[in-house]
């Protein structure tokens, strides 16, 4: 692996550790210097957290990028043109609902329980903090992609065929998000955006389509999540119903 591979991976996982300190840190900054209520400053310090360590990590990642011969096997070799790369990324957002979808559907015959704690979590903080959106929606995406596609994935593309490669990424995508019961929605997701990445050979192409997904979801929870909620309750009570007939 290239050592400014290595680098974008340890800065991402610092980001990922740093709210050990950044949250106490921008807490005390908002009741002893700000001299805010420290009720009040607890409910939207993580959501400022997010967005000032997502943000800078970005930065960060970006120059790195920038500076550095970043590319892996997979994109020094010609990519598809700006219009069918154009028409993948567009495709790629239904590829990635559909996947989406599914593995929800086999989550569901599996008996797990439907819904993201991750999500709602994500939705909670938006509610107090409504810039941290940028976050779900935009920057978080294509970091993931960046780390998880781009480097990882495309490193593994250089040494195993594309389902051993896209496997392998897939889950720890998928465990990097902290909910191992949902494994197979979070793989599903990463598979669709692998292919994506090597049918184009650009990771703009899964970025954007991530990106849309990710934007479309937020919006859709932040806007019918009550709706949403009873939904995901009335399926459980099906499930339930119909789990002990069979009892």
């Amino acid at each position: 692996m290239k050592k400014h591979f290595g680098y974008i991976l340890i800065t991402y996982i610092v980001m990922q550790l740093s709210s050990i300190v950044g949250i106490p840190l921008l807490l005390k900054i908002g009741v002893d210097v700000l001299g805010q209520p420290e009720e009040t400053v607890k409910n939207v310090v993580p959501g400022y957290w997010l967005v000032i360590s997502f943000t800078l990590t970005l930065l960060v990642v970006w120059s790195i990028l920038r500076k550095s011969e970043t590319s892996t096997g997979l994109e020094r070799t010609a990519p598809m043109n700006a219009g069918g790369s154009i028409v993948w990324a567009v495709v790629g957002i239904f590829m990635a609902f559909i996947a989406q979808s599914v593995a929800i559907q086999v989550e569901y015959a599996l008996g797990i329980e439907m819904g993201s704690e991750n999500t709602q979590m994500i939705i909670s903080i938006i509610e107090k903090v409504p810039l941290s959106m940028m976050v779900a929606a935009i920057i978080g995406p294509i970091l993931e992609e960046i780390v998880f596609r781009k480097i990882i994935f495309g490193v593994l593309y250089e040494k195993m065929n594309f389902f051993f490669a896209a496997l392998i990424s897939s889950v720890i995508f998928a465990l990097a998000h902290f909910e191992p019961e949902h494994v197979i929605l979070y793989s599903a997701m990463g598979f669709t955006f692998a292919f994506l990445y090597v049918k184009t050979k650009r990771i703009l192409v899964p970025i954007f389509a991530h990106v849309a997904m990710n934007t479309t979801v937020v919006l859709m929870q932040s806007i019918y999540k009550d709706e949403i909620e009873k939904m995901i309750n009335d399926a459980e009570q099906i499930q339930g119903f119909i789990g002990g007939l069979f009892l």
